[in-house]
């Protein structure tokens, strides 16, 4: 029966329902995916030809794996230099290149490091004469920048070849109209500054690559460095 006490529990039943809001239903929290760790870059292997050499009077340690950039390894390219002669050296310090001209406009490109900016040495020379496994004969001017080299100077006898020598497992002499420019082709590049401006003149390449120029070098090659456009002063390294 409907009596007044069920109308008034129902009216306050429909009041409550009526000041109630029934919860909306929730979007599904969209799946929040994490960004994946980029993946490890692959260094190509180094080619067998920079291995350690074993059959020279001093040992020579294989470049380490993944300091090298691959265009900085010997190649064989098209050469860029085409008015130059087979046989004959161009060397690009701003890109850090030397080319060995081949026949049919080839060319074999080592990657080099180059004199920092005011002590490389650009114009045309010829390979006077090579030395393996030279000593070394710090020039005055060096001295001057560095008094502690003085017991490696010419007047000194220069320092012994071999390990820790600055140039290397050989090198070549580069002279001008006759004269030495007292700048050398070289040895004894640190793999890390391959291809870079920080030497303090000289032309510097790895031990295997300077090795396998001179036994293609003619003597009286001739070599052209180009001026260098790089601007500002960088840091030398001795």
């Amino acid at each position: 029966m409907f009596t007044r006490r069920t109308f008034l529990g129902a009216a306050s039943a429909a009041a409550v329902s009526a000041c109630t809001r029934t919860p909306e239903p929730q979007p599904a929290m969209a799946f929040q995916q994490t960004d994946a760790p980029p993946p490890e870059p692959v260094i190509p292997p180094l080619p067998a030809r920079y291995g350690a050499i074993t059959d020279e009077p001093f040992p020579v340690p294989a470049i380490p794996e993944g300091v090298v950039p691959e265009n900085l390894w010997m190649q064989e390219v098209d050469s860029p230099f085409r008015g130059h002669a087979p046989g004959s050296i161009v060397i690009d310090p701003d890109a850090g290149f030397l080319h060995f001209m081949l026949q049919d406009g080839r060319a074999l490109r080592y990657g080099v490091g180059t004199g920092a900016q005011g002590r490389g040495w650009h114009g045309e020379a010829v390979v006077q004469f090579a030395r393996e496994w030279p000593r070394w004969k710090v020039p005055d001017e060096m001295i001057a920048r560095r008094p502690d080299l003085e017991p490696y100077s010419v007047a000194n006898g220069g320092m012994d070849g071999g390990p820790g020598n600055p140039l290397g497992a050989r090198a070549l002499y580069l002279f001008q109209n006759g004269q030495d420019t007292l700048y050398r082709i070289h040895g004894a590049c640190e793999p890390e500054y391959l291809g870079q401006a920080v030497s303090s003149g000289c032309i510097r390449m790895l031990d295997q690559d300077v090795i396998d120029l001179n036994e293609r070098v003619a003597h009286h090659a001739k070599v052209t460095v180009l001026p260098s456009l790089r601007p500002g002063p960088l840091p030398g390294v001795y």
